[in-house]
């Protein structure tokens, strides 16, 4: 599944513009430097150095005067007697596997810098000449040794160039580099050493593209932090030019019309006008998501052609909620919903990202590996209810476990009629059963029937896949806040009669006060839907409503469950269903199917809503915006990059296949077509930056109290909320963290409203890639130190710890399609329904006949253990890639600090972990929430926090 966007690459060998180059390349003056390569990483180690093993040794930097060098050739032109000798060592990062067609061009590569056709380098000062009035520059020097190292199989080679410059050069502030060959190239990192200042660190990870590609050399920046007006005066004009060329402004903006090229490095905007595909059929056709009809968060611009057929219909039910965002200015945002939609490019074609948020080829590996086994996963299911219609549901929970114990084995009848239609297919079951059969799923291990139990079940919404919806009940009973005259009475039909037998002798009143009454309530955002969901195909749905006790041992049990339709009728009995823990044979499978369709509820809200929209898509906006308004030189910019990292490529592919029209999120979840015109909906009526902080979330769903003798500053009111808990303890320290690297640069109210790169960095955020939402009142204040802190710490809360619960724990706990169904095909029946009496002669086939179908529960399965697994190259909470991302000792020190308070958190979850008294996470069956520990290994661990989305 490795994305074919690489494939270009190797169209790179063939010549372009010739002719040897002006500048000659050194032939000796010092060692060939060898090859080098890199042992793998820690796990756990905060912070992992970049340098190559042995490249120390080769940095020969100073060059001493000629009567010094006894017996060296003297130069055709000696050095001025005050001049400095410097070695730039460049650390280039080579591919692991190369196909023959790449191979030949690297060859192609290595002969043409042997006749002239170099790489170049050029060292740019912080001073400027007073003379030229622009930065000091050094004469190009040619990268040495690419032809000796042709062959080397190291995946990091060392290269030189030497530079001579006068004494008054003053400190490297940037490299530029040209490069003259036929294929880009990766450079990880550039040492420039020989200078009184001391060592330039230059932390590249960024691809080079050849001359033929992009004529302009490409610059890099020492690792030394300047705000905006503390910019040397040499660095002044290249600082504003790179932003310039990123927001496709000056020279890469030859495509600014048009589409744009694999090898750019342009951030622009546009609405989700490329989830559908009307030149397929209507079938096909999705609304646009952004603007003022469905408004959306923005993402990164591709500029591909439209579709041949007109503007795509818009679905949107008339019965949505108004809002009480303002949308007056939208009508003059040049985002509007376009006349058509944006042709689309089917994986595994590339589609355009900014050619650094690429993958590297530790997550392509894990990816294709995951190909694999969803290919083969995919196929027998298809392959099987294709020839034997009658095996398209599972018979029974045997079905099931067998998925995990031998795969799909088929019956020795169906191997026969398949081995002499396909005869290939008996090669495929007999070499690859270890791939043909899947995982067993964490929530299955300890106890194979916990699933079964209430408390389990609501165990999960404070220790689960999706722990970020249950809500303290604050007044009885609930209450819609939907358009009666559409929905019908806005009141519960839950009573106190319903009830009061669960409540240990409280009645609802004492309940309430004394904070025992919780609930999930998926009424709103499911209603508006129903109709047009339930009148798919195989698909069928409620809004719900859960109500929950916390009993005396700090655990919760549901106590009732509402299941809503739209009123057919005034007074509609069957619109509003009550079901209560059950008393019978009969009303424990009832109950059953409620809770079912509950889980399905939840299962869409928490990949629509929780997942993709609150830490995917409303985070690109943010990142699209670093990159166009703060340079990499900024203080802000080198705290934010790590949990950028993967996260745009993340979303392009989830465009090609998880949610776009017939993707993956429409085939397995029960909203179907209708998946992203509710999650637009949620953003409306429901997304607020300034609540996605994790103390914000807790007390705006009243699951906590302000109070400043805590040591978060509020106390939970469900004091075993593992989610919470953990959580806390990550928000903590991601808080100090940010408030300390704050104060290092902005020591004032004034330093931070006068910096032109940050504000224009959250003003753009704001006003363009949430545009939908630019005038609301509540986005906070960028005025104070304070401020910023607050803001970078939900941010990088959200991409990390945030997205890390709700992301790793898809497969170990929903890999059992019984606990968590992802969709539903049936309504649960009532007493005289013909359904009843099938319910009622053969339950257990009944309630799985509900659940998905054997190749929707397949292709689920596979997809989420894609989504749950860590790549080999995953970067984790307090850790950082490279020691010299920074110049800054005091922003190296407090990052320390940070990785120190990671460990202890983590230490302290695996205390917690092992707490008997704490049941919602430790007990006979019981698994322990690991979400929130930080390090994992590579695979699926149902543990681990990246820094950033990467998957």
């Amino acid at each position: 599944m490795a994305p074919a966007a690489m494939e270009m690459l190797g169209r790179s060998f063939l010549p372009g513009p010739g002719g040897a180059g002006a500048a000659g390349r050194e032939r000796g003056g010092g060692p060939c430097l060898a090859a080098v390569g890199r042992e793998g990483r820690r796990r756990r180690g905060p912070l992992r150095s970049a340098a190559p093993v042995g490249a120390l040794a080769e940095r020969v930097v100073v060059t001493p005067a000629p009567a010094e060098r006894a017996g060296a050739a003297p130069p055709e032109e000696p050095p001025h007697p005050q001049s400095v000798a410097a070695r730039a060592v460049v650390t280039v990062r080579r591919r692991r596997k190369e196909d023959a067609k790449r191979r030949v061009a690297e060859q192609l590569d290595a002969y043409a810098d042997r006749v002239g056709r170099s790489v170049l380098l050029e060292l740019v000062s912080t001073e400027t000449d007073p003379r030229k009035g622009g930065p000091k520059k050094s004469k190009r020097s040619a990268l040495v040794g690419w032809f000796e190292k042709k062959d080397v199989k190291a995946e990091r080679v060392v290269y030189t160039a030497d530079f001579t410059v006068d004494a008054s050069f003053g400190e490297p502030g940037a490299v530029t580099v040209l490069n003259r060959h036929q294929r880009e190239f990766f450079i990880e990192s550039i040492v420039v050493e020989g200078f009184p200042s001391g060592p330039a660190h230059f932390t590249c990870n960024s691809w080079v593209q050849p001359t033929r590609v992009d004529r302009s050399p490409r610059v890099f920046f020492t690792n030394k932090p300047y705000l905006p007006d503390e910019t040397p005066p040499g660095l002044q004009e290249l600082r504003r030019q790179e932003l310039s060329d990123l927001r496709g402004e000056g020279a890469a903006a030859v495509a600014a019309d048009g589409e744009r090229r694999l090898t750019d490095r342009v951030w622009e905007y546009d609405v989700y006008n490329d989830l559908g595909n009307p030149d397929k059929g209507a079938e096909f056709a999705r609304p646009v998501l952004g603007g003022e009809q469905l408004p959306y968060p923005r993402r990164m611009r591709t500029g591909r052609p439209k579709t041949v057929t007109g503007k795509p219909p818009l679905s949107l039910s008339p019965a949505w909620p108004s809002s009480s965002i303002t949308t007056a200015s939208h009508r003059s945002n040049k985002f509007r919903d376009n006349d058509r939609a944006e042709s689309r490019v089917e994986y595994p074609e590339p589609i355009y990202v900014s050619r650094d948020e690429e993958f590297e080829e530790g997550k392509n590996e894990m990816l294709s590996e995951g190909a694999l086994k969803a290919l083969l996963h995919n196929f027998m299911p298809l392959l099987v209810s294709s020839v034997s219609p009658d095996i398209r549901d599972f018979a029974g929970f045997h079905d099931v476990d067998n998925l995990f114990k031998e795969g799909l084995r088929l019956k020795q009848a169906l191997q026969d009629q398949l081995f002499q239609k396909i005869p290939f297919v008996r090669k495929i079951q007999e070499n690859s059963e270890g791939l043909l059969r899947y995982d067993t799923p964490d929530i299955i291990k300890k106890d194979k029937f916990a699933w079964l139990r209430d408390d389990e079940f609501a165990r999960q919404a404070l220790a689960g896949i999706n722990p970020v919806n249950i809500e303290r009940l604050q007044a009885f009973p609930p209450v819609s806040k939907l358009d009666p005259a559409v929905y019908g009475p806005p009141e519960s039909a839950i009573t106190e009669e319903h009830i009061i037998g669960q409540l240990d002798g409280m009645s609802v009143r004492e309940a309430l006060e004394d904070n025992r009454l919780y609930m999930l309530d998926y009424h709103d955002i499911f209603l508006p839907f129903l109709d047009r969901i339930n009148a798919q195909d195989g698909r069928k749905a409620y809004g719900t409503r859960t109500l929950f006790f916390l009993t005396a041992a700090g655990t919760l049990k549901p106590i009732a469950i509402e299941l809503c339709l739209p009123p057919m009728t005034d007074g509609c009995k069957r619109a509003k269903r009550v079901f209560t823990p059950p008393a019978d044979a009969t009303s424990n499978w009832l109950w059953q199917l409620a809770k079912a369709h509950v889980c399905s509820n939840d299962a869409g809200v928490h990949q629509l809503i929780n997942h993709w929209l609150r830490t995917h898509a409303c985070m690109e906006p943010f990142i699209i915006a670093a990159h166009r308004q703060l340079s990499a030189m900024h203080p802000i910019f080198k705290l934010l990059k790590p949990h950028m990292r993967y996260t745009l490529k993340i979303n392009a592919l989830a465009r090609q296949i998880l949610i776009n029209g017939d993707g993956v999120i429409e085939s397995g979840f029960t909203p179907g077509r209708y998946c992203m015109e509710m999650s637009a909906f949620a953003y409306r009526e429901l997304w607020r930056i300034d609540q996605e902080g994790l103390p914000a979330d807790l007390i705006r769903r009243g699951m906590a109290v302000e109070d400043p003798t805590q040591p978060h500053g509020l106390r939970l009111l469900i004091e075993d909320y593992p989610y919470a808990t953990d959580g806390l303890l990550l928000w903590s320290a991601i808080t100090r963290w940010c408030d300390a690297y704050v104060a290092m640069y902005y020591p004032s109210d004034e330093s931070v409203q006068g910096d032109a790169e940050l504000q224009a960095w959250y003003g753009e955020a704001v006003r363009t890639g949430h545009a939908d939402k630019r005038d609301a009142p509540w986005w906070p204040r960028l005025s104070t130190p304070a401020d910023l802190a607050s803001l970078l710490t939900t941010l990088v809360w959200l991409t990390s710890a945030q997205h890390a619960a709700l992301n790793f724990g898809q497969y170990p706990l929903g890999g059992y399609i019984p606990n968590r169904p992802p969709l539903m095909r049936r309504l649960v029946p009532a007493e005289g329904d013909p359904e009843y009496a099938h319910l009622v002669a053969d339950p257990h086939r009944f309630f799985l006949s509900a659940l998905p179908s054997l190749t929707q529960t397949t292709t689920f399965m596979t997809v989420i253990d894609t989504l749950s697994t860590h790549s080999a190259d995953e970067e984790y909470l307090g850790e950082r890639p490279d020691e010299a991302w920074t110049a800054d000792p005091a922003a190296l020190a407090a990052a320390r600090e940070f990785a120190d308070e990671v460990r202890r958190a983590e230490e302290e979850i695996d205390r917690r972990n092992a707490d008997t008294g704490r049941r919602n996470r430790c007990g006979a069956g019981v698994l322990p929430y690991e979400l929130m520990a930080p390090t994992s290994g590579p695979g699926i661990t149902c543990r681990g926090v990246p820094n950033s989305v990467t998957i």
